[in-house]
């Protein structure tokens, strides 16, 4: 397969922002493209065709994560609703604590703290350390409801032994979050595997899909746990049978989505989960991590170049954060991107997020900016 037909980037353009938000696909853009003409010339005479392509999304992210069934998978609109569910889901009560990291995205972060005032402590594991795992497991107690952690940290790009914090929380009757939002699309994930009770994660960064549409998985012998906290036709069951008077919740994870579905934005991700699938996760991680491995020896070799992230294998995704110690981070961030490299400032530095895609050539063309 020929990769890079798919990803018609400008030329001169070094994309390494994937951890922020990816380009498309070629065959997403056509997707989109194929659904807005559909939709100009017949309305929604095929929408039952449309809701074939969900019921596809549902199947592709259950394989992507490994989950139980597609019963599993819930669409809402983002990874922030998606924790924000689970927070007010949840019947806290005072003297209960949850564990987050002190290296949290705002969105694993602020919706926990906004429970403080239901008496709810937020404990925060400090992973600047050789076992951040361990970190994690120390600060939980008997009154911890809650561990809820990104699998990769969005500024370092520390990726997290997932199963090793899972199979802790499993045994002590702790309820398992996982942000997973900079992992799925670059690396391969398993939601059984990890023990986790939720998985929650955006589609426009590294499933290379459009903003507005996220997973969400809740295990089915803990979704009980949960209240549903908005209601509409979409969330029942016999969804679509409009005459009946009758409603209860959906014992699947619709039960999530309370009115029409993003059809758009399903077509779409729909489309760029076919390409890595298509390709298979195995070898996206791998070619994502020669990528990685590529830039880490580059970088190694400019003695004025620190490199923030970790540079073991088990221990990074997609992510290399980096400091110049000549040049403030902002002024070299803001050099590159007038140089058309794509990338962010973050985690204290400059961050590249390359994809399993990009050329060895655009990596040689950024590090040449790099004064």
């Amino acid at each position: 397969m020929d990769w890079q037909n798919e990803f018609p980037l400008a030329e001169g353009l070094c994309y390494l922002n994937h951890a922020a938000v990816a380009p498309w696909p070629q065959r997403t853009h056509d997707a989109v493209l194929d659904f807005a003409k559909e939709n100009l010339g017949w309305g929604a005479t095929h929408y039952a065709r449309w809701l074939g392509t969900e019921k596809l999304l549902r199947k592709q992210l259950r394989q992507l994560i490994n989950a139980p069934d597609a019963d599993d998978i819930a669409l809402v609109k983002n990874t922030s609703e998606g924790l924000s569910m689970i927070a007010y889901g949840l019947d806290w009560q005072a003297g209960d604590n949850l564990v987050i990291t002190n290296q949290e995205f705002p969105s694993n972060r602020i919706v926990w703290e906004s429970l403080q005032d239901k008496g709810v402590e937020v404990r925060y594991a400090d992973i600047s350390c050789d076992e951040p795992e361990q970190a994690i497991i120390d600060i939980t107690d008997t009154n911890t409801r809650l561990v809820s952690i990104s699998s990769v940290q969005y500024g370092t790009g520390l990726r997290l032994k997932l199963d090793t914090i899972g199979e802790h929380c499993r045994n002590k009757g702790i309820l398992y979050c996982i942000d997973a939002i900079q992992s799925i699309g670059a690396v391969v994930f398993d939601a059984q595997a990890y023990y986790a009770d939720f998985v929650v994660a955006d589609g426009h960064k590294w499933m290379l899909g459009p903003e507005g549409l996220a997973l969400f998985y809740s295990r089915k012998e803990i979704r009980d746990q949960l209240k549903v906290l908005e209601y509409g036709w979409h969330m029942i069951e016999h969804a679509g049978n409009y005459d009946r008077d009758d409603w209860r919740i959906a014992k699947s994870a619709q039960r999530f989505e309370c009115g029409s579905p993003n059809l758009m934005a399903v077509h779409a991700l729909s489309a760029s989960l076919s390409l890595l699938l298509e390709i298979g996760m195995e070898k996206v991680e791998e070619t994502l991590n020669q990528k990685v491995e590529y830039l880490l020896t580059k970088l190694s070799e400019r003695p004025e170049i620190t490199i923030l992230s970790a540079q073991a294998p088990e221990r990074r995704a997609g992510i290399v954060t980096f400091i110049h110690a000549d040049i403030p981070s902002a002024k070299l961030y803001s050099h590159l991107k007038s140089s058309q490299v794509i990338c962010a400032q973050r985690g204290g530095g400059v961050r590249f997020s390359p994809h399993f895609y990009t050329p060895l050539t655009a990596l040689d063309r950024a590090m040449s900016f790099i004064a």
